[in-house]
């Protein structure tokens, strides 16, 4: 298996949002990378999900196999995209709910407030 451009650019948008998360001090972009590394995980999952000239388990009479898609990865992304909508639904609520508490969506700001 030969490794394309676009899960190469979704393992580095991962990796690369990945370190966002991590020296982030606002509430705010840690959502964001958060969300970003779904995308990149999607991303990745979707773009080995070709079959490369194997005829996927649907649609036996295809004329160009080689553009067939395996559907069982796109249907567990379509479940993924879902659930990534869920987690940042429920991280914007917590945050708001933080930030009308202590006035602040920074992580040591918030840290500090909430150990008093």
């Amino acid at each position: 298996m030969q490794i394309g451009v676009v899960e190469l650019f979704s393992i580095a948008l991962f990796f690369v949002s990945f370190f966002g998360l991590i020296v982030s001090k606002k509430a705010v972009k840690s959502i964001i990378f958060i969300l970003i590394m779904q995308t990149a995980v999607v991303m990745f999952f979707l773009s080995i999900g070709y079959a490369d000239g194997i005829l996927p388990p649907i649609g036996e009479r295809l004329e160009n196999p080689q553009y067939a898609a395996d559907p069982l990865p796109q249907a567990l992304m379509l479940t993924a995209i879902i659930i990534a909508i869920s987690v940042v639904a429920v991280n914007i609520t917590m945050l708001m709910t933080l930030f009308r508490k202590y006035r602040t969506t920074d992580w040591d700001t918030l840290k500090n407030k909430s150990m008093r």
